[in-house]
């Protein structure tokens, strides 16, 4: 049950960018492209709702970082597999991802790095956050994700959460 709804939500969250993702790597030393397609397998089976395949991406202590509005209860770090876990309803529970579109995407080492714009709706007061740039800055050890580092416009979505 809890790995469905945990799918549900990275689903909605993901799905689109595993779909849409328009940015290609250049060239790579092994390690580099070890570590882009880590975390673009990471993604796609959570968008794809593989929680399995994601799951076993996923280092034991991976820290999932977002910072913002500490209002917001999806705001963390989230440290661990299972905190992990336990966090992504919350989130999908509180903002529903419209729109999403990865731009860049590259990796150096066991660093990737993805851009894009997404857009969302807040469910505490229906009001949408509108267009907005995110970058995530990814770490893998040993072929797992170690570190899920988000940066987003939090003003944009904290008004929408508030409702202003």
């Amino acid at each position: 049950m809890m790995n469905r709804l945990v799918a549900n939500v990275l689903l909605s969250v993901l799905l689109v960018a595993s779909m849409s993702y328009k940015a290609h790597a250049a060239e790579m030393d092994p390690e580099s492209q070890k570590s882009f397609d880590t975390v673009m397998a990471f993604m796609g089976a959570v968008g794809g709702g593989d929680m399995d395949t994601a799951i076993s991406l996923m280092a034991d202590d991976m820290v999932w970082h977002n910072e913002g509005d500490p209002a917001m209860p999806w705001i963390g770090p989230w440290v661990g597999k299972q905190e992990i876990l336990n966090f992504l309803p919350i989130f999908g529970e509180n903002l529903q991802i419209t729109a999403w579109e990865n731009s860049d995407a590259f990796a150096l080492g066991d660093t990737v790095a993805v851009f894009g714009t997404m857009n969302g709706t807040t469910t505490r007061s229906g009001k949408e956050t509108g267009l907005f740039t995110f970058a995530l800055r990814a770490k893998v050890l040993n072929g797992k994700v170690i570190l899920w580092n988000w940066l987003e416009d939090s003003y944009a979505v904290s008004k929408a959460y508030h409702g202003k």
